[in-house]
């Protein structure tokens, strides 16, 4: 019985038999009521022989009481005058019931005592006459014929009992399992033809159970296997995509390292622009080898753990936005920062420099889509458990799908044609810092973004 539809038949009729035995119960105490009503009424009957002639026989007494299944009848018609037919009692009065004020409790527990108990007893039963024929009718009698009849009334319930809880279980089981259990074996195919091949989107539940509950439960599955051919469809893309970097990466890195040995030959140029802008240079194309790297790794499936060190963390800043001012040329766009001069924070000077970066530009390019003036602030400061950093823009804030899905890639991008890796990227080289990126608001009057990077070790 480990299957559903084992259990359930199990169960259906397990219930269905408690609800008869709940039944059985005030019944038999109905049927000894009625056993006990009709010797009443058998009795007035046989009594009302000796109303006719007063001098019945023995024989014609002993019978009429044999008749009824008594021993002694007293029926009292008025207040002074009783009528009696009488025969020898086996034994002494066990017990008294009066049958005119029995509630119907105290019916089933003396039914159920009378039933249980094997001795035969001689028991008075008082009760009202029929059709008002006097103010009550008594009689005697044994309790051994009447728990017989008790006995095969009860057995033949007991058995109508279990041949209805048979038949309703059966009748139950076949509708639950044509409503019910065939519906879930569909949703159960559907899962293992999903399973075979997930990409395939016509192996996606389509809903279609009328039940409510079900029908959510199609829906739900619905929507969770959509979502996951997406994501695998995206994943085989980014596949691609990694193939592909890693491939040009392998060869960019080859170009620019010989263009880092061009490098000394410019810094001794004695034009002083030259000079001035070549440690740009040089910084830049070391952190495009070190990109280049990354990628390749990434590429294996292994993205480059931090390797962290005390930074001072306006240098960096700095080199980021001396890279953006370049980029900006004559656009009306200002950078402001207030960060504390001396201060200094653990992380990978090239990832947070990869991170800043980003975050610049995204600000940079977002403000420059207005057409409008701009600013961009940077700021930090840290307490007792972390570090800090916002990056704020003037700009005319995200569009609510990309506030949505901001760390999804290929669905996050802000800008037309964006691919929405960047900041993807930025978040996972956060959190190897064992800190967060997240987005404090993004409205009519800008977007800020918030660096956390935590002090503690990660232990506690």
């Amino acid at each position: 019985m480990n299957s559903l539809s084992g259990r359930l038949l199990v169960l259906t009729t397990v219930f269905v038999m408690l609800a008869e035995v709940l039944i059985f119960v005030p019944s038999i105490a109905r049927f000894r009521e009625a056993y006990l009503n009709n010797r009443l009424e058998r009795a007035q009957i046989a009594s009302l022989a000796l109303l006719a002639d007063d001098m019945i026989d023995s024989d014609l007494e002993a019978e009429l009481l044999e008749n009824a299944g008594v021993f002694n009848v007293v029926l009292r018609r008025n207040s002074s005058r009783q009528l009696a037919l009488s025969s020898p009692m086996p034994q002494a009065i066990a017990e008294t019931y009066d049958m005119r004020s029995a509630s119907a409790f105290a019916l089933i527990r003396v039914a159920l005592s009378d039933l249980v108990r094997r001795e035969n007893r001689v028991i008075r039963v008082i009760g009202a006459p029929v059709r008002e024929a006097g103010l009550l009718i008594e009689i005697t009698m044994e309790t051994a014929p009447m728990r017989a009849e008790m006995i095969d009334y009860g057995l033949r319930i007991l058995w109508l009992s279990a041949v209805i809880s048979l038949v309703t279980a059966a009748l139950l089981f076949v509708a639950l399992r044509a409503l019910l259990l065939k519906p879930i074996k569909r949703v159960v195919h559907h899962m293992r033809s999903y399973a075979a091949a997930p990409e395939d989107a016509r192996r996606v539940i389509a809903p279609t159970a009328s039940l409510i509950e079900l029908r959510e439960a199609e829906e739900a599955l619905n929507a969770l296997q959509t979502e996951l051919t997406q994501a695998l469809r995206q994943k085989n893309h980014l596949a691609g995509l990694g193939s592909a970097v890693s491939k040009i990466s392998h060869d960019l890195r080859n170009i620019l390292t010989s263009a880092q040995l061009f490098t000394d030959r410019i810094e001794a140029s004695k034009d002083p622009v030259v000079r001035r802008m070549a440690p740009k240079l040089v910084g830049s194309i070391t952190r495009a080898v070190h990109l280049c790297e990354s990628t390749l790794a990434f590429g294996k499936a292994e993205e480059p753990a931090p390797s962290l060190t005390m930074v001072t963390l306006i240098e960096i800043i700095d080199d980021v936005i001396d890279s953006e001012r370049l980029a900006i040329g004559d656009y009306d766009l200002s950078f402001s920062e207030d960060i504390p001069t001396r201060m200094t924070l653990r992380a990978d000077p090239e990832q947070l420099y990869r991170v800043l970066a980003n975050l610049l530009r995204n600000a940079r390019e977002a403000i420059m889509t207005t057409g409008q003036p701009g600013e961009i602030s940077v700021q930090a400061h840290e307490d007792d458990q972390a570090w800090w950093i916002t990056v704020a823009d003037s700009g005319p804030g995200l569009p609510a799908k990309a506030r949505d899905k901001l760390f999804t890639p290929f669905e996050g991008g802000a800008r037309k044609g964006g691919t929405g890796l960047g900041l993807v990227i930025s978040a996972e080289l956060i959190r190897g810092h064992g800190g967060t990126l997240r987005l404090l608001k993004s409205d009519a009057e800008g977007t800020t973004f918030e660096i956390q990077l935590p002090k503690g070790d990660g232990l506690t």
